[in-house]
């Protein structure tokens, strides 16, 4: 089965509003790029995947997607997550792909062996047929990773309270989603509080570097004891 994995990355200067009360817009724009670089150089070294998308229109993201191998599927606008994965899946479906793996760029706690187990896991949920394998977010609401196969065959509905939506839409083509939680690809950093959970079980890699390097992991202990 060849399967495409897609990563959207949303225009970076304005990345990361739900921190903004705690970090900087620099900050959060080198947070946002430090951390779809982890997601990609992950992405990277799993084998098992053909191709690597990256959807954005954003001249760095494009230029982080080059240094890692991945090819680059140029947005006209921002027209949000969905209709990113769904340019993707459009893409891979005219390559031949047999699926499609999403994953967002705020997940740098996600590791090869979790991303192989999603393939793991998808390869004995549909036999021959459609199939759609989830990894919920920590709090269930989100949608983490997708891995659907053919490529168009589910209706994304990305968002905050995506995760039911999904199942619900899979569950609408006859298929049962396979449900895989994991803990690095189900921890997406949108809040102080994501970041202080993604420091209290480190995953070496750029994100964490620069959370030390920069002060804010300091600062956000600082405010824990304030």
């Amino acid at each position: 089965m060849t399967i495409g994995a897609v990563l959207p990355v949303k225009d970076t200067g304005d990345a990361k509003q739900r921190l903004a009360g705690f970090l900087g817009a620099a900050e959060r724009q080198r947070l946002a790029l430090t951390m779809a670089e982890d997601v990609l150089q992950t992405l990277a070294q799993v084998p098992r995947l053909s191709d690597i998308v990256v959807v954005t229109r954003d001249e760095r993201a494009a230029a982080l997607a080059a240094r890692h191998g991945a090819r680059v599927l140029t947005e006209p606008s921002n027209d949000g997550q969905s209709a990113a994965v769904e340019r993707a899946a459009e893409a891979l479906d005219r390559d031949g792909a047999d699926g499609l793996l999403q994953v967002p760029g705020d997940v740098p706690g996600a590791s090869v062996s979790e991303i192989e187990a999603v393939l793991a896991a998808h390869e004995g949920a549909g036999g021959d047929g459609p199939a759609v394998t989830l990894v919920p977010s920590h709090d269930r609401r989100g949608t983490n990773c997708v891995l659907c196969s053919p490529p168009g065959v589910l209706p994304f509905a990305f968002g905050h309270d995506s995760f039911g939506p999904h199942c619900a839409a899979a569950r609408a083509q006859g298929i049962a989603p396979r449900i895989l939680p994991l803990p690095g690809l189900g921890l997406d950093i949108d809040t102080p509080d994501d970041l202080r959970a993604f420091i209290a079980r480190p995953v070496a890699g750029r994100t964490l570097d620069y959370l030390r390097e920069s002060g804010i992991a300091e600062r956000l202990l600082v405010t824990d004891a304030a």
